[in-house]
């Protein structure tokens, strides 16, 4: 586990000629819903050359309004050499186990890179398990790493994407708007209405549900 400046990986790639990978996940603590991950590597000079005010775009999906994503993924766009969106259902969460199917979610992003891989940086704590090459894990990493940033932004516009889509076919959840998330009028929903198939019956409040559980609708 390493702990770097913002963009050092970055500058450190581009003086040695490497290609680096940024993994990272979304939808880990939600209680519905595939989790993602995507693998990410940038153009480095192309990145270099952005100006300082669209860099500012390629942070932590966390602190992005939806607007300032979607500008955020036209800038990515701009400097990607490949990238790739992988994930895991969440009948592999419930038989997994979150973690081990976060890690099959990045493993499947990773995999699907079209360029050699010089380094992976793994956002958070632990590194990708049955990666042999080099790689380092970097807490907080989607605020130091663009490469991380990037595939923190794409990994969630790829999951919401995909709760909205469901939120049409189920819409007495929600999920468009909570995506997932355990929110009080999620947690509501599934009081009044019963667990669906969307849900994962391995995280709690759905554990306390399903006698109730009901084909979505």
């Amino acid at each position: 586990m390493v702990d770097i400046p913002h963009g050092a990986s970055e500058k450190l790639a581009h003086s040695k000629k490497e290609t680096i990978v940024g993994v990272d996940e979304v939808g880990k603590g939600c209680i519905a819903g595939p989790v993602y991950a995507a693998a990410v590597m940038l153009d480095i000079e192309k990145l270099n050359l952005l100006p300082a005010n669209e860099k500012s775009y390629i942070r932590d999906s966390k602190t992005l309004s939806f607007t300032q994503r979607t500008k955020s993924i036209l800038i990515i766009e701009k400097i990607i050499k490949s990238s790739a969106i992988g994930f895991a259902s969440v009948v592999e969460i419930e038989t997994m186990g979150i973690q081990k199917a976060t890690y099959a979610a990045m493993s499947r992003a990773v995999s699907m890179i079209t360029h050699k891989i010089n380094l992976l940086l793994v956002d958070g704590r632990h590194i990708l398990p049955n990666y042999y090459d080099k790689q380092e894990a970097i807490v907080k990493g989607d605020r130091q790493s663009f490469s991380i940033a990037a595939a923190s932004i794409l990994a969630k516009q790829s999951r919401d994407i995909y709760m909205q889509k469901k939120s049409n076919e189920y819409p007495i959840y929600g999920f468009s708007k909570h995506v997932g998330y355990g929110t009080k009028t999620h947690i509501e929903a599934i009081k009044k209405y019963g667990p669906c198939e969307l849900h994962r019956n391995n995280f709690e409040p759905i554990k306390s549900y399903q006698s109730t559980k009901k084909d979505c609708y």
